[in-house]
């Protein structure tokens, strides 16, 4: 049986929901799991994620990880993997799983599974299921190193639940530095400030495609704010200026999987559909009648988004 070591996500003194869909991979995996949080203030973090029925918590409390740099972490992670005999090291696919997972899988020497959307368990061994021609097929594939490093696509992999009870928690040191680390200098970061729901762990999602033009944002907001969703654009949309480029939905944007998913005045790229079909219901506006949006939408209404939206919003306020 694969002993799994699940690698949380910090931000902001905080673990990120995020991590959730890591762990229930391990949970999935049906294996004794570890849950690994890393940088300033983990240690008070780990509380957070005792209850999910982890063998353990480490936490690797240290200053010199501050700001997650993949360059800086990676070494400790490869180390606690390597010291604990873990089978398997895991950790959601977002940007920082991303850029963290393949570094890992170097320094083990460890086959990697990147992007996965399901794994199966046969006689010890795993199976992992992963989209290829940007969602439009699927393969499976199995790693033969001794250690495997997998990164789970968030939109596959429900949050985890607590389930009760509470995991040690114990410190481990951070690993020497490492060559890669001392070319790296963190600067600075910049990031956009809102109060509505982060894109990636929203339940609701208000997307817009370029039809909107320069009334994206005063179409958008009235039906987000209303609905307490966060608000999602297409590729052309970002591309064109009408939305900020981190609200890109889609195969080079973010991948998402809401409860509901409002995608108005977007036609249906392949790019974006494999970004966001996942979502249990998807409701399409759009005044092209054959809109490829509409072979995915679970409802779809063929008007005039300058009009439908308003008239839906209106409606909504009624019965609030």
């Amino acid at each position: 049986m694969a002993n799994v070591l699940v690698i949380a996500e910090m931000h902001e003194g905080k673990v990120r929901k995020s991590t959730h869909s890591a762990i229930t991979f391990a949970r999935n995996v049906g294996a004794p799991f570890t849950i690994l949080v890393l940088g300033p203030g983990s240690k008070a973090a780990a509380a957070e994620v005792t209850g999910f029925g982890a063998a353990k918590v480490l936490a690797c409390d240290d200053a010199y990880l501050q700001n997650g740099l993949a360059e800086r972490v990676s070494p400790t992670i490869a180390a606690v993997a390597k010291s604990g005999g873990f089978d398997v090291v895991v950790v959601t696919a977002s940007s920082f799983g991303k850029d963290v997972a393949p570094r890992v899988a170097a320094k083990l020497g460890a086959g990697y599974a990147p992007d996965i959307s399901n794994v199966k368990v046969d006689g010890g061994k795993l199976t992992y299921r992963r989209p290829v021609f940007a969602g439009n097929a699927y393969g499976n594939c199995q790693i033969n190193t001794p250690v495997q490093v997998v990164s789970v696509r968030q939109s596959e992999f429900s949050a985890a639940e607590p389930s009760g009870g509470a995991s040690p928690v114990e410190d481990v040191a951070v690993a020497g530095k490492d060559a890669a680390a001392d070319r790296v200098e963190f600067v600075s970061m910049e990031t956009a400030k809102s109060e509505r729901p982060d894109l990636g762990e929203a339940r609701v999602i208000v997307s817009g495609g370029r039809a909107l033009k320069e009334q994206f944002a005063s179409v958008l907001d009235p039906l987000a704010n209303l609905l307490n969703a966060a608000v999602g654009a297409s590729r052309a949309a970002c591309d064109a200026g009408y939305a900020p480029p981190e609200l890109q939905v889609g195969q080079t944007g973010r991948v998402v999987a809401p409860q509901l998913y409002f995608a108005i005045g977007i036609s249906g790229a392949i790019q974006h559909l494999a970004g966001m079909k996942g979502s249990k219901t998807i409701v399409a506006i759009n005044k092209d009648p054959d809109a490829p949006i509409f072979q995915v939408a679970d409802y779809g209404l063929v008007a005039d988004l300058f009009n439908a939206v308003p008239e839906l919003v209106t409606e909504l306020k009624k019965n609030a």
